[in-house]
């Protein structure tokens, strides 16, 4: 079974991958003319760049899962139709506010359909807290959905940004399904993200030729979302949170500070951690850099927490990950001299 996980595993990766490179070349010159990102105050960029190659690289994920489960005909591997609705849903409201601006309050309904859509159609049994009424529990991960997609959109504000992080939580979710602490659809949709965000990175990397868009950050998230909630169901808490843990950390500490301040939090602004660095003189590529080191140390402690059958153990890695990431965290808030 393990062998043939691995084999699945690639023919998903691969393929995807270069199905991502091909989509994301063919349609920059048409979204160069209908979907230019004009910088702002939360933008990174300083020219009017394209964005929308999250088309790409969502299609080549769903295309080639869909492709690679129908050609096993295993009777594990099922395509998961509501997830892959809801992800093509919020894609396209994605689009629709790369296009032109959706008001706050309708966007984050439209996104909250997507994310309850994945919840409440799991079946009752899937459960993190059992002795939790079931009515709150899947309240509470409607509200964690809720954030966790905004907040990778939120993150997606620098080159290849957006890869130093799905890459290494994708990956690990990967390994973790060759484990089998994962469904083996699970880990096929895992490995085809993988491989479509390494086919997207040689157009994003500094200085990027295209963005993702909302169109690809708000499914992205949704993706890794349901990955991370099929972790935190199979009662691997430590490994759900370790995973994304730099994402939670930058984004949760930066709206708080920001409401704390009674400042718009819902404002284009350029507080967050390692938005920071680069104003502080870090280079694009050293903060990318230093969040993709973080992201493996934190997968490689993920699968960690996975393998050992200690809770205190599990518990230790955990601060270990938050130890890591309030280091990282603090290092971009301080700044130093630019290094190139």
């Amino acid at each position: 079974m393990a062998n043939s996980q691995l084999l699945l595993s690639f023919a998903a990766a691969v393929p995807a991958g270069l199905l991502s490179f091909v989509m994301t070349w063919a349609i920059r010159p048409p979204l160069m003319k209908i979907a230019l990102a004009k910088p702002n105050a939360r933008s990174s960029h300083r020219i009017p760049t394209p964005q929308g190659a999250g088309i790409a690289v969502i299609a080549a994920t769903l295309i080639v899962t869909a492709a690679v489960i129908a050609f096993a005909g295993a009777a594990d591997l099922k395509i998961p139709l509501t997830v892959f609705g809801a992800t093509l849903f919020i894609a396209a409201v994605g689009f629709a506010d790369d296009i032109r601006s959706i008001p706050v309050l309708p966007r984050l309904l439209l996104q909250g359909a997507a994310v309850a859509a994945i919840i409440f159609a799991a079946p009752e049994n899937l459960r993190i807290a059992p002795s939790c009424p079931l009515w709150l529990e899947r309240g509470l991960l409607l509200l964690a959905g809720l954030w966790f997609v905004n907040l990778v959109n939120f993150m997606d504000g620098l080159d290849l940004m957006t890869a130093a992080e799905i890459v290494p939580v994708t990956g690990a979710v990967v390994l973790l399904g060759w484990l089998g602490e994962v469904p083996a659809t699970t880990t096929l949709a895992a490995a085809a993200l993988f491989g479509a965000m390494l086919g997207f990175t040689p157009f994003n990397r500094p200085v990027a030729k295209i963005f993702l868009g909302d169109v690809g950050s708000l499914p992205i998230g949704l993706l890794a979302g349901w990955c991370l909630l099929q972790l935190a169901w199979h009662q691997q808490f430590a490994a759900a949170l370790l995973l994304p843990l730099y994402y939670l950390a930058d984004a949760t500490v930066t709206l708080l500070r920001r409401m704390a301040r009674r400042e718009p939090f819902w404002a284009a602004h350029r507080t967050h951690f390692y938005q920071r660095a680069t104003d502080h003189g870090f280079s694009v590529w050293r903060v990318v850099s230093e969040v993709f080191v973080l992201n493996i140390v934190l997968a490689a402690l993920a699968i960690g927490s996975v393998m050992t059958s200690s809770t205190a153990i599990a518990i230790a890695l955990l601060i270990a990950g938050g130890i890591a990431t309030a280091v990282v965290m603090y290092h971009f808030s301080r700044g130093r001299p630019s290094d190139g």
